[in-house]
């Protein structure tokens, strides 16, 4: 057992939440944590099942877990017994145990807490899924842009290689009206699809939208055939990242599913590439595609796009100024 265990034991329900929050922190920043003290605040939370407003309440009155545990579970009913509060408390401080372990671990802070933000969602995430990365929200929004920039009621969307849903979900909840197909070829990514689509599928049904999920390989000319020459708008993030070039992070290498991150090619190219293809028997005249890379890339895939018969292929930036995106036009 590792120093940073030790301390993790020495947790106490009469501990001051902003104690166990650095020593929580210290544990984190040991394993090589670049966000402890964030990922530290979100594991208490989580723990003690209140949000981040009540967790800097609790630290900013020096209260002690046990009041923020008991904040945590609090109805408004009095029926509890001292014993079954006990127990709920003492439950809340295993949990925050437990998950400084897992992190410290370089488990990814989203598989622990069970979900990740992603524009106007929380998305459920775990095992066998890509987690939503922030910079993905900017491709999103580039194809809304060009939704409202043309006018399109009521569009065709299709978001290939779903994952999450983060993409499709996204377009379904913020566009009134909106006709999204996601393609998935991972069965074990696709649960997590579903599940995400149960938790907004009366927001999607408000908004006057629909979504349909289809397990198949996003590259096959048969996947979504019947959509050829239809489609308004693509958006996808599919697998890009150059098999010369395996991710260090032990969070990215050891729990993102290899399906939904290596490209296929020693560039990453090679899928890319073949959705581009595909993209463009999607796309009705004048559609328009919204395909996520690697840095390394968009010079190839711009060219990609233009031999595949779009008019258009241009190349944007993330909010860190590097090349993120393709964008095409047929």
């Amino acid at each position: 057992m590792g120093f940073e265990n030790q301390d993790l034991l020495s947790l106490s329900l009469s501990m001051p939440v902003r104690q166990a929050l650095a020593l929580a922190s210290g544990v984190l920043a040991h394993a090589g944590i670049d966000t402890p003290d964030n990922d530290a605040r979100l594991l208490l939370a989580e723990a003690c099942q209140v949000d981040l407003h009540e967790l800097s309440r609790a630290v900013l009155m020096g209260e002690s877990f046990a009041q923020l545990a008991a904040l945590g579970r609090f109805s408004g009913e009095s029926s509890e017994s001292a014993l079954e509060a006990e127990l709920a408390e003492q439950v809340a401080l295993t949990s925050f145990r437990q998950f400084v372990e897992r992190r410290a671990e370089r488990e990814p802070l989203q598989y622990i807490v069970g979900h990740a933000p992603f524009r106007f969602m929380s998305l459920a995430v775990g095992p066998g899924v890509f987690i939503p990365r922030p910079e993905t929200e900017s491709v999103v929004q580039d194809g809304l842009d060009w939704l409202a920039a043309e006018g399109v009621e009521r569009p065709l969307v299709v978001d290939l290689c779903a994952g999450s849903g983060a993409i499709g979900l996204s377009v379904a909840t913020e566009v009134k009206g909106a006709q999204v197909w996601a393609v998935e070829l991972s069965a074990e990514a696709a649960v997590w699809t579903r599940r995400n689509l149960e938790r907004y599928r009366d927001v999607i049904a408000a908004a006057g939208s629909s979504y349909q999920l289809i397990e198949a390989d996003a590259t096959a000319p048969e996947t979504l055939r019947d959509l050829d020459g239809k489609v308004d708008l693509v958006i996808t993030n599919p697998p890009y990242v150059p098999e010369s070039q395996v991710p260090t992070q032990p969070e990215v290498v050891e729990h993102d599913p290899s399906l939904a991150l290596y490209g296929g090619s020693a560039d990453g190219l090679a899928i890319p590439s073949r959705i581009i293809t595909r993209v463009a028997a999607l796309l009705r005249p004048a559609g328009h595609l919204v395909l996520e890379h690697d840095p390394s890339q968009s010079q190839a895939l711009q060219v990609a796009a233009r031999a595949a018969g779009f008019a258009t292929a241009t190349t944007s930036q993330d909010l860190t100024a590097r090349d993120r995106y393709l964008v095409a036009s047929r």
